[in-house]
């Protein structure tokens, strides 16, 4: 059972600073209580991360992933490369710039490989969007302060 869920969150930084927070792969784990490691894997030529390896402890399953991501000036995105728990993966960051605030809108839609209940998988991916966002706010606010 495919689902998509979509949230928004403001966050008082410029998009390249939120982006720099989401570039720091190896520190997601400290902020994201879904990830029990995370580690770069493969590099663009700017040194943002191109690909990365990934524990995932969520629904009461743990899954090592491989992601692929696209970066621009105002979004990332990535797309699940492999996984044991999934079928599919994609997520995107959305920052528009207001001001010196940034909206952020998160998208996720994941396809998961085995049978997880309906409503178990709903709530599982609510906690994620969450992280994403409302934990993302917190952890670019605390890089930010130093």
């Amino acid at each position: 059972m495919a689902v998509k869920e979509s949230r928004e969150v403001v966050i008082e930084a410029t998009p390249a600073e939120i982006l720099d927070v989401i570039a720091d792969v190896e520190a997601t784990p400290t902020w994201s209580h879904q990830y029990q490691s995370s580690e770069v894997i493969d590099r663009y030529d700017d040194g943002r991360p191109k690909q990365a390896k990934m524990v995932i402890k969520a629904a009461g399953l743990t899954d090592t992933q491989v992601i692929e991501y696209t970066w621009t000036d105002s979004s990332v995105s990535w797309t699940l490369v492999s996984a044991g728990q999934l079928k599919a993966q994609d997520a995107k960051y959305t920052l528009t710039a207001d001001g010196d605030k940034t909206k952020v809108r998160f998208d996720m839609a994941i396809d998961p490989s085995v049978p997880i209940p309906g409503f178990l998988l709903k709530r599982t991916l609510k906690g994620g969007m969450e992280t994403a966002t409302d934990g993302l706010r917190k952890q670019v606010l605390k890089v930010l302060k130093g």
